[in-house]
């Protein structure tokens, strides 16, 4: 996500009376962001600026597979999703040349029957032209699976992020897939949808927060999120607008790529990445909802340490909430699991991968040793879909025995 580094331009100006009164409310929620913090917590310790690997994090046993490693060309990989269905594992990310988010960038997808051999990996969409000949950008956004049918989405947008649309495919059998069909939304999502308790299914973009109430995914998606009422009529989320929102919004940081989980009061806790580069700590922002994701809250910040990374969270089968990313270290390095019984307090550590992968071919925004983490609960254990320095995409599980405190018990 290179383009988290270029500042976008400044809001249109509100006039007379409209325009005082929205930046009277924007000035309230700015305040309110400053003044309000949450107490989930990864409980880490910070030495001169840096959050520092706790004492007691394991290294449980991780077994690893690389999915995809180009060698000369097609060499830039990112975005990367999992899930399991018609007896496969299928893996979707996003495939450029050589640079991060360039024109020509396609979906590739490669599938596995079990984890350890994978197929050769193909276009599932390959690179497109608009009507004027010029390429665009497609991004992988991540699968839903309903009814029998396997729903893989991907962002689409021009070289200047422009006419940014969420396009998706589809496939019953898990080989064939359907035509490209738009879903009516100028969104390119941080993960695909999630449902919710109440079986409705969440888009987590970078401020917008889509919802539906069709199980199917395709139909019905209602727009929400962190952005001010004034940018809603020409808002697209995409890999710029979030600082756009920021701005808008009075707030000194930059939040985007979400990733939420449901407590059992039916809250919905979305943590949000944190791109400011001028800060002391760093930590991860909360936005939550009440209303099964119509509406949500002012972010605040929280005690989560975050090093300006992607991350996933979800819930084990026994109950336990998780985080997957790179709370710790630099450059996504260590990969590492948070456990929580009360989607609180985090924790019980686990570290996923500390390994250096050896980049074989230069590209713009190239880096990062375990790079936007996506995660799967399947059979026993907990899958984690990587990209290594953006360039080679691995997938690595642990099993869930593996996870219990040390005296045998889950806690």
């Amino acid at each position: 996500m290179a383009a988290i580094e270029t500042e976008a331009e400044a809001p249109t100006r509100l006039p007379g009376v409209a325009g005082v009164i929205a930046l009277v409310f924007l000035l309230a929620a700015a305040a309110t962001v400053r003044a309000a913090t949450s107490p989930i917590t990864n409980g880490v310790e910070w030495k001169n600026g840096r959050a520092q690997l706790w004492p007691d994090v394991r290294r449980p046993k991780v077994e690893s597979v690389l999915v995809y490693q180009p060698v000369t060309e097609w060499t830039y990989s990112h975005h990367q999703s999992l899930t399991y269905f018609r007896g496969r594992f299928h893996a979707i990310w996003s495939n450029g040349r050589k640079d991060e988010d360039a024109p020509g960038q396609r979906v590739l997808w490669a599938t596995s029957a079990d984890f350890r051999h994978w197929s050769a990996p193909r276009p599932l969409v390959d690179s497109v032209r608009d009507a004027a000949g010029v390429e665009r950008v497609l991004t992988a956004a991540g699968f839903h699976e309903h009814g029998g049918m396997l729903v893989a989405y991907f962002g689409n947008y021009g070289p200047k992020k422009e006419t940014t649309h969420l396009q998706a495919v589809t496939t019953m059998d898990g080989e064939r897939w359907s035509a490209v069909r738009n879903i009516g939304l100028p969104v390119n999502p941080n993960h695909g949808p999630q449902r919710i308790a109440s079986g409705r299914l969440i888009l987590c973009g970078n401020i917008s927060f889509p919802y539906t109430d069709d199980p199917s995914g395709l139909a019905g998606w209602r727009m929400t999120g962190i952005y001010p009422p004034v940018l809603a009529a020409t808002l697209k989320d995409d890999p710029m607008s979030f600082k756009e929102v920021a701005q808008a919004q009075g707030w000194s940081m930059a939040l985007c790529e979400g990733s939420f989980f449901q407590t059992d009061d039916g809250i919905l806790h979305l943590l949000l990445r944190n791109t400011t580069r001028e800060v002391k700590t760093r930590h991860l922002w909360l936005t939550e909802s009440r209303d099964d994701g119509a509406t949500w809250s002012n972010p605040i910040e929280t005690n989560f340490s975050d090093t300006n990374a992607k991350f996933h969270f979800g819930r084990l089968p026994d109950g336990r909430y998780y985080y997957v990313g790179n709370p710790v270290g630099s450059g996504r390095m260590p990969l590492v699991l948070s456990l929580s019984r009360d989607g609180v307090r985090f924790d019980r550590h686990f570290v996923l991968g500390e390994t250096r992968y050896p980049r074989r071919r230069e590209g713009d925004a190239k880096g990062g040793e375990y790079g936007y983490p996506h995660t799967l609960v399947r059979d026993g254990f907990l899958h984690v879909i990587v990209s290594r320095q953006k360039e080679a995409v691995e997938v690595l599980r642990v099993a869930l025995s593996e996870l219990s405190d040390r005296s045998g018990g889950l806690r």
